[in-house]
């Protein structure tokens, strides 16, 4: 009885691309999608490189986003500038508790999760450390859904600055942190996009490939 092996055909060991704009599966070969006319790859052009740059980016706005002012409310002539941490603790304790933690969740968690999230994948993708496609693959999806969620505070800022212009009764000006914040969400959304999840699956088929034991050949036995 001959034995047959089956393995599981994989996409790009037959060389076939999946379009990044519009999904389509076709040869590699041809260069450009026959649907869009966008360039094919195999997999995303440097992918956990342009990832990491974007996330380094968004740390490096992270910090001043949340120490800086994101607008200040000038009421009768006295000027008060708040940042996002302290406008989410003055919404604390005038009972407005549902604000607060929306400010705070899409604010100040979303992103610093997004963050983290990011930076395993991307070790995980390289084989820093341990990686579960299937289970990774759904934070992925998650990171980048909940990530554009970010923008609800610069979309707020961006109402009242519009809305309130009172004169000499009160004033609303965007600061420095809303525009930092507005980079941070920004760059990590980038960074979601450029970050390929195959790579994962491809990091399991290469481990595999190395543990799987070599094929024996048979020898021949010698005449004596």
């Amino acid at each position: 009885m001959r034995n047959v092996v089956i393995a599981n055909s994989r996409g790009i060991d037959r060389g076939l691309a999946s379009c990044h704009s519009c999904g389509k599966v076709s040869p590699v070969t041809l260069g450009r999608c026959p649907r869009c006319g966008s360039h094919l790859h195999l997999r995303k052009p440097q992918s956990v490189a342009r990832t990491v740059a974007f996330m380094i980016g968004a740390v490096a706005f992270y910090i001043p986003a949340n120490l800086l002012p994101v607008m200040t409310i000038t009421e009768l002539g006295i000027a008060d500038a708040s940042t996002i941490t302290e406008g989410m603790v003055t919404f604390w304790k005038s009972g407005a508790y549902p604000i607060a933690l929306v400010i705070f969740t899409a604010s100040i968690l979303i992103p610093f999760l997004k963050i983290i999230a990011l930076t395993w994948l991307c070790l995980a993708a390289t084989g820093k450390v341990p990686c579960s496609p299937a289970g990774l693959s759904r934070i992925y999806w998650f990171t980048e859904l909940m990530g554009r969620w970010s923008m609800i505070d610069i979309f707020v800022v961006g109402i009242l600055v519009a809305l309130v212009q009172l004169g000499n009764y009160m004033t609303i000006v965007p600061e420095l942190g809303a525009v930092a914040f507005a980079f941070v969400v920004i760059l990590t959304m980038f960074a979601a996009m450029c970050f390929d999840p195959r790579l994962l699956w491809d990091q399991v088929e290469s481990k595999f490939a190395q543990e799987a034991p070599m094929p024996m050949t048979p020898q021949t036995p010698s005449t004596l």
